[in-house]
């Protein structure tokens, strides 16, 4: 748990002058199901954290920003009136920097400020420590001139085309806008074509969801991110001489083994199609209160993730067969872009203890490295706090 009143002390030896000084949060977000549809044009059901990134600001009347994080060395310092850019020396501070040039880009009014980020996520593990910032920097500075009036879909549009073009991560939506959207207790039904949205209770009875980090650190710009992207968009074009398809969620199952005659090519597609599909059916299980069947379909799409789209990897692979033999625990599935990073389980509650201990002890035992397991809380999105 961040304790603001040390950070806001900290801030206070950081940067010189007086108050007010204004805190803010951002959550991170874990996608339930829906793995790499966001930019296939499809649905997805993600949900806001209630761990995420802390963000105390001093506003200023001049062109000087400065930034400052708990969680990495250095001060960057920039100038408004000069042009800002990418700096591979800078890796945290690119993801703020990014937004910020995007958000002058578009013509709002930016004015100089401190910043201090602090975080409780853990980062590169795909809980969307990177979106986090993004969203909590655009919150921010929009904050002195909208305050609560902020249009947070426009936000969430602006901090992906900053990933996409100054960070060079080419991501969908789905990140940005349930960080920016997320309501507390509801994951979100996203069309991430039309970006037309449903709150989804979610009411696990007596299961708990539980993220676990498998500590395998993985940078998505220097991954296969981009390379899977680019064979969904293959695909489409494959798909586009024979049908009028708009993405690569309108395609049949069919389709698939019609006209596609490359093996890899043919699984990369028939994960997009029957993960879409499963996207459906865990919101209908989620509003019949079958936290079971729910289960089950997590499973499958870890399956479909490893042998059709290959995204996962030792670690992911290992905690999450860990994770399903483990009594009281119904399904589990990596959550994020994959290579790495975390995985979510559903887990009955009187379970739980002992499924950190088995899962954890498997794991080090075959891997050689740590897991660490946070309880999943659902949040609301980017907020002021004091």
């Amino acid at each position: 748990m961040i304790e603001l009143k040390r950070i806001k002390e900290l801030f206070r030896q950081l940067y010189s002058g007086g108050d007010p000084i204004y805190c803010f949060f951002s959550p991170g977000r874990i996608n339930l199901i829906g793995e790499h549809i966001d930019y296939n044009g499809g649905y997805v059901l993600p949900l806001a954290l209630s761990i995420g990134t802390y963000g105390l600001i001093r506003y200023r009347d001049d062109d000087i920003i400065q930034l400052r994080s708990l969680n990495a060395d250095g001060e960057i310092l920039i100038n408004l009136s000069k042009d800002i850019k990418y700096d591979e020396q800078c890796k945290w501070s690119n993801y703020p920097c990014g937004v910020i040039k995007y958000l002058m880009d578009e013509g709002y009014s930016i004015s100089g400020c401190d910043i201090l980020f602090t975080s409780n996520l853990p980062i590169n593990s795909g809980l969307s420590s990177s979106a986090s910032i993004e969203i909590l920097t655009g919150y921010m500075l929009l904050y002195r001139a909208f305050q609560d009036k902020i249009n947070r879909i426009d936000l969430a549009r602006l901090c992906q085309g900053a990933e996409n073009e100054f960070i060079g991560v080419n991501c969908g939506i789905m990140d940005q806008f349930s960080i920016a959207m997320g309501k507390k207790d509801n994951a979100i039904l996203l069309d991430c074509n039309t970006l037309q949205f449903k709150y989804i209770p979610v009411h696990l009875d007596k299961y708990s969801l539980i993220v676990i980090d498998t500590t395998k650190k993985r940078s998505l710009s220097n991954s296969e991110y981009n390379k899977r992207r680019i064979e969904c968009e293959k695909v489409l074009h494959i798909l586009r001489k024979h049908r009028n398809i708009e993405n690569l969620c309108k395609a049949g199952i069919d389709d698939i083994y019609d006209y596609v005659g490359d093996d890899t090519l043919r699984r990369r597609a028939r994960h997009v199609v029957t993960e879409q599909k499963r996207v459906l059916e865990s919101v209908e299980m989620l509003k019949k209160g079958d936290v079971v069947s729910f289960g089950r379909l997590l499973a499958a799409s870890h399956e479909s993730l490893r042998n059709d789209y290959e995204v996962t990897g030792i670690e992911l692979d290992t905690v999450v067969f860990e994770a399903l033999n483990v009594e009281g625990c119904i399904g589990s599935r990596m959550t994020g872009a994959g290579f790495g990073g975390c995985a979510i389980a559903l887990v009955e509650n009187r379970t739980i203890d002992e499924f950190k201990k088995q899962v954890s002890k498997g794991y080090t035992k075959k891997t050689g490295l740590r897991a660490d397991f946070y309880k999943c809380e659902i949040s609301d999105g980017c907020r002021f706090i004091e």
